[in-house]
């Protein structure tokens, strides 16, 4: 597999997203969840990303107890902070995205000392001596508190050794923008908001990042599952997409269908062509879909199709194509 720099680590340009296997949307078996790993890992996938969020505390279980049985040189790993969980008072409730998961639920903190609780309670829930990625996750409510506590306590663990790399994951382009211009980080995780059916980043983030060195971990590239299938109850950011989103993405689906191509493949080898982007952060819930990821960053895209899909308009000007179309 491609391999690129991310600061001072040497990552796969395909990553493995853990969100499914901490049960986003439906429930994941330990038995799925440990063959959805198996099969990145003998793909060639070495980057892996997590979130105390994901399944709440399920998925940094699930990957660490994976992790640990490889090399620990071999494979990258990001987590992110912001996030503490802790058991409710009483039953907890229902959340509404993560399924099958244990009793803790998140609570923001954004501090200083709620950052270094984080980082420790996810590597004894990861069972490793360290990370090499930190992001300080979804801050969009608190701007002020990541600037002068997570952000304060991140460059302490670079700085000590402790990570290699720190930065911030979202699902919008503005703050990271912001967060660009405030702190020396080394890299962005960015969800869905440069993709087939959303560009948003070109307007400063991108062009930010690549003046600066930052490198951009991109999420959400089939912006929670529409770009994967338009026809079947199509979700677009964690939501039902619209009337409007589902006709672009079937425009865009009727487009690959006359090029002889898939819309996956169209969706990813996109995403994957502009420079500011370093790793391709993809989520699986079973080892099919796995090997679908890598075959879909593999399978031939024509030409015509690109050239076709900049003729229509179907996507910004400024995006750079696949082949130079």
């Amino acid at each position: 597999m491609k391999r690129s720099r991310l600061g001072a680590l040497d990552v796969t340009s395909i990553g493995l997203g853990s969100a499914p296997l901490g049960g986003l949307f439906s429930p994941v078996s330990d038995a799925d969840a440990q063959a959805t790993l198996e099969r990145a890992w003998s793909l060639g996938v070495r980057y892996f990303d997590t979130a105390p969020l994901y399944g709440f505390g399920l998925a940094e279980r699930r990957l660490g107890a994976f992790l640990r049985q490889q090399q620990r040189d071999s494979y990258v790993i990001s987590t992110k902070v912001g996030r503490l969980l802790r058991a409710p008072d009483g039953a907890a409730p229902e959340d509404e995205h993560y399924k099958g998961t244990p009793r803790e639920r998140p609570v923001f903190d954004f501090s200083y000392d709620g950052v270094m609780r984080s980082v420790e309670e996810s590597l004894q829930r990861l069972g490793l001596d360290r990370v090499d990625v930190l992001l300080v996750h979804d801050p969009d409510d608190h701007y002020d508190d990541a600037v002068n506590g997570a952000f304060r306590a991140l460059q302490h663990l670079r700085e000590d050794g402790t990570v290699k790399a720190i930065g911030a994951g979202m699902n919008q382009s503005e703050m990271l923008a912001r967060f660009a211009e405030a702190v020396p980080v080394d890299c962005f995780l960015l969800a869905g908001r440069y993709t087939l059916l959303d560009q948003g980043a070109l307007d400063a983030l991108f062009p930010l990042c690549q003046a600066r060195g930052i490198g951009i971990l991109l999420g959400g590239i089939y912006n929670s599952g529409i770009l994967a299938n338009p026809r079947t109850s199509a979700k677009f950011n964690y939501q039902d997409a619209d009337a409007a989103l589902v006709a672009r993405a079937l425009e865009l689906d009727e487009l690959c269908r006359r090029h002889g191509t898939e819309l996956k493949a169209a969706a990813l080898q996109f995403c994957m062509a502009h420079p500011a982007v370093t790793v391709a952060v993809m989520g699986a819930r079973n080892a099919a879909e796995v090997a679908d990821n890598i075959a879909m960053s593999e399978a031939a895209v024509p030409l015509a199709f690109w050239q076709d899909l900049r003729a229509r308009k179907l996507v910004d000007v400024r995006a750079p194509l696949p082949g130079g179309a």
